[in-house]
């Protein structure tokens, strides 16, 4: 049984099955393990971790009775549901997602332009030269016209990086989430555009950073991930030596892991004392590094991912989090869901008028244990009978091709 538990009842012999946080903050956020070190015990404590989910089929279960600090992962995921469902009753607008083949196929030319400019920008800024923000607006204004123009498709596209080129594509991908998050939020243009200046530059420092670090797939020691939490200082530097950027950007790469609690870095700020743009940057870097295929990790199911961030108390601002929720959906396109008539399927689209009855393509019966013929399905017709029942983890389930289901172009 997998069970969340308050790092005071943690102890030797536990098995580890996930932290209550983004894997990006601490230095386990690899692997599963059973806990069999003192000196991991510690810094897991050090780390600030405050709450972990044990999986007691592997390892020993927390003392005493159950208590409501001890709950089971069906517990929260009801509670997750009604989070989500709360975001979805916000009054924010919703742009239409639907993505269709010509859509997606711009959006993907859009990466494939965007990554060699990425990788040539970070290239000159890792030989000490100044990042060219001529160059960097430029790609900026390109994305945000996509942003825009779709928002689905290049969103959607974003998911689908190549393992080699993971920290170009993240940069496109961040900045043309903060451009959706920001017209969500009623950002006026112009801001829009240095939200996306931010979210393309916010990683930066990660080019000082050895890519035996960046890219190691086992946990990290405690010097390698020091080294890992000094990007966001090294990436501020080489942007003020630069002189090229405006605040805005500044923040956003200084303080895009900060969390509204007081526990993220580099300087611990709290609520108020982070800004709605690094509190925007923190929501998009996190979604789109997890959802993502890496040297060491399958990337999350987008639907598995925002259930998991919703879980994350005191990580995000929670009308910024409502306010993403509403800009990739509920239930983001590429989703595996499970069918209230047993069948599972593969998001397509959003409705934007019925945030919980997206378009989805079902193509497998867990009645019979096997394929069917895919079928396109928009549950908010009056017409259609089936909903939503649950998100599914694709690791649960040994299909390959739900990115050709939905329909997501070659990179």
């Amino acid at each position: 049984m997998i069970k969340k538990i308050p790092i005071g009842k943690l102890r030797m012999g536990m098995h580890i099955h996930e932290f209550c946080g983004s894997w990006m903050d601490h230095p386990f956020w690899r692997s599963k393990f059973t806990l069999r070190s003192e000196a991991d015990m510690q810094r897991i404590v050090i780390g600030g971790v405050k709450e972990l989910w044990i999986d007691t089929d592997k390892g020993l279960d927390a003392e005493g009775a159950a208590s409501e600090a001890v709950i089971s992962r069906e517990d929260v995921a009801i509670e997750v549901e009604r989070e989500l469902e709360f975001a979805a009753s916000m009054p924010f607008e919703i742009e239409e997602t639907q993505s269709d083949e010509a859509a997606l196929a711009a959006a993907a030319a859009l990466y494939r332009r965007s990554v060699p400019k990425i990788a040539l920008l970070f290239g000159e800024a890792r030989l000490g030269r100044a990042i060219d923000a001529a160059q960097c607006e430029a790609l900026v204004e390109e994305i945000s016209e996509s942003v825009l123009r779709n928002p689905g498709a290049l969103i959607s596209v974003a998911r689908l990086k190549r393992r080699d080129e993971y920290t170009y594509m993240h940069s496109v991908a961040v900045c043309a989430l903060m451009v959706a998050l920001g017209r969500q939020l009623g950002l006026p243009a112009d801001q829009l555009k240095k939200a996306g200046l931010a979210g393309m530059l916010h990683d930066l420092g990660k080019v000082l950073v050895p890519l035996g670090v960046l890219n190691k797939p086992g946990k990290l020691t405690d010097e390698e991930f020091a080294v890992m939490k000094s990007h966001p200082e090294r990436g501020h530097e080489l942007l003020v030596e630069g002189g090229a950027v405006g605040p805005m950007v500044l923040d956003v790469c200084l303080h895009h892991h900060e969390k509204v609690d007081g526990s993220g870095y580099p300087h611990g700020l709290k609520g108020e004392q982070i800004s709605i743009f690094a509190k925007m940057g923190a929501v998009c870097d996190v979604y789109d590094a997890i959802t993502s295929v890496r040297p060491y990790k399958n990337g999350w199911d987008p639907g598995e991912a925002l259930r998991r961030m919703a879980q994350w108390k005191g990580h995000f601002e929670p009308r910024v989090f409502q306010a993403f929720v509403k800009t990739v959906g509920i239930y983001p396109v590429g989703s595996l869901v499970r069918l209230q008539s047993g069948r599972l399927a593969v998001v397509m689209a959003q409705n934007p008028q019925a945030i919980l009855t997206p378009k989805v393509k079902a193509f497998f019966s867990t009645k019979s244990n096997m394929r069917i013929e895919p079928q396109e399905l928009d549950l908010s017709s009056q017409w259609c009978q089936d909903k939503v029942a649950a998100c599914e983890s694709p690791d649960d389930w040994p299909f390959k091709d739900l990115d050709a289901l939905w329909g997501a172009p070659r990179l």
